[in-house]
């Protein structure tokens, strides 16, 4: 189903959204190519995607080669975009505006209702109905419902197809926890968390953990849901904020506790907490598990990974990180080219690629017990199956609809640096960020 683009750049101040590489110069395009002697014009689309060299930068180019070698018609060109997936929908609404459009885009998960809400794009089964109707089954023989549900919308719409899947999963520094007379297998519990961190600076003077901090709040959803909280809930048909309950603060203040009073938690920018734990400064790091090949190449210590944290008889709850494809080609041609790179994306073999590249868990069904997919790869890793194994307990990314979705998200960036800055305690800053985003919701 098609949806009308409905861009309100000057309200959001996304005028001056800086994207170094835009569409204009090849959206739509063809190139005359040579094979067998014959010329043919190729396709060209842009695929646009968040990811830099070291969350799966690498990987997409192979994979891009490889199609680009494989076919005679069709050419996909890489577009990175900077600041994640935020960065990516103010470079959307940006080209969309101008009248350009990428072929197939990245959405992060928080941005589902965002972008149905507010671009113009295809359902992939429309397309295949149109114009691919070999594969009219390909959505249901490939995909667990739930998993294809994490990119339909609240009333059910198949916006697009989930990609990379991840979860927030704990990496540590087996070394640092030796040192400081921990045992070596980790933590279970976001308590145990705490106090294997406050040793940790005791004993080490080291700092004990990190959470991504992010252009999002994913990880922060992790910890407010495990204990029981809830970021959005749905009352009377109406979406509402809920991070704000006795749950959530207490959960928020306990991480916030580490950074201000125990001096055992560092915050940081990504980058800088990143590389902090990678330096050996930091000895536990919780992010997600796209991560892992990164990790593993660059740490020079005994690096492993746990499942996400769970609060002492609470249940695990983590949310899916990564995001899902969407195709936002505006003509034939273009939708029909989107369609086979796609196809070719989620093959058992790119699929397996994408995720030795990367870490994320596949989406489609087949691909870890696959002899040419990940089965090998499952049995040798033991960091990927922290994410594997801790499926049970995924939930969707709590995505804002409308409008509110951009502005809602950066309010939640706002004041977790508010908090952990000092400025504002937890109870105070949440509960006010709870009522202006639920202002927000209510005058849609």
């Amino acid at each position: 189903m098609m949806k009308k683009i409905f861009t309100k750049i000057a309200a959001m101040g996304l005028a001056g959204a800086v994207f170094l590489t835009g569409c204009s110069s090849s959206c739509g395009e063809t190139v005359s190519s040579q094979a067998a002697g014959e010329s043919r014009e190729k396709t060209v689309i842009e695929y646009w995607n968040i990811n830099s060299e070291s969350v799966g930068g690498k990987t997409v180019k192979e994979l891009i080669d490889k199609f680009n070698a494989s076919n005679d018609h069709i050419e996909v060109v890489n577009r990175y975009n900077a600041d994640e997936y935020k960065g990516l929908m103010q470079n959307l609404q940006a080209e969309e505006a101008a009248g350009n459009a990428p072929a197939i885009v990245q959405v992060g998960w928080t941005y589902l209702n965002y972008f149905a809400n507010n671009f113009t794009y295809t359902g992939p089964q429309d397309v295949i109905d149109q114009y691919f109707p070999e594969d009219k089954d390909f959505l249901s023989n490939n995909f667990l419902p739930n998993v294809l549900n994490l990119a339909a919308t609240n009333d059910g719409e198949q916006v697009g197809m989930p990609y990379s899947l991840s979860t927030p999963v704990l990496f540590y520094n087996a070394d640092l926890l030796k040192q400081a007379g921990l045992p070596e297998d980790g933590p279970a519990t976001w308590e145990e968390v705490i106090s294997f961190s406050k040793q940790i600076k005791e004993q080490t003077g080291n700092y004990g953990f990190y959470t991504r901090e992010g252009p999002d709040s994913w990880t922060q959803q992790a910890l407010i849901e495990s204990n029981g909280g809830k970021m959005i809930t749905t009352q009377n048909g109406k979406t509402k904020a809920a991070f704000a309950s006795e749950e959530g603060i207490k959960a928020f203040q306990a991480y916030a506790d580490m950074v201000l009073k125990d001096e055992s938690a560092i915050h940081a920018s990504w980058d800088e907490g990143f590389q902090a734990f990678l330096n050996g400064k930091v000895a536990m790091l919780h992010t997600t598990i796209a991560f892992m090949a990164s990790i593993e190449k660059n740490a020079t210590f005994d690096v492993r990974a746990v499942s996400s944290p769970v609060w002492e008889g609470k249940q695990r709850v983590v949310p899916a990180g990564g995001c899902f494809l969407a195709i936002t080609a505006k003509d034939e041609e273009q939708k029909k080219a989107a369609w086979e790179f796609m196809k070719y994306l989620y093959s058992v073999e790119s699929m397996a690629a994408w995720t030795k590249g990367t870490g994320y868990v596949p989406p489609r069904k087949d691909v870890i017990d696959a002899e040419n997919g990940l089965k090998s790869f499952v049995e040798e890793n033991e960091m990927f199956n922290a994410a594997a194994s801790q499926m049970e307990g995924v939930t969707s990314w709590a995505s804002f609809p409308g409008d509110a979705g951009l502005e809602a998200e950066q309010m939640l960036i706002d004041i977790r640096d508010q908090i952990l800055n000092g400025s504002v305690g937890a109870r105070d800053g949440l509960t006010e960020t709870q009522d202006k985003i639920n202002d927000l919701l209510a005058d849609q």
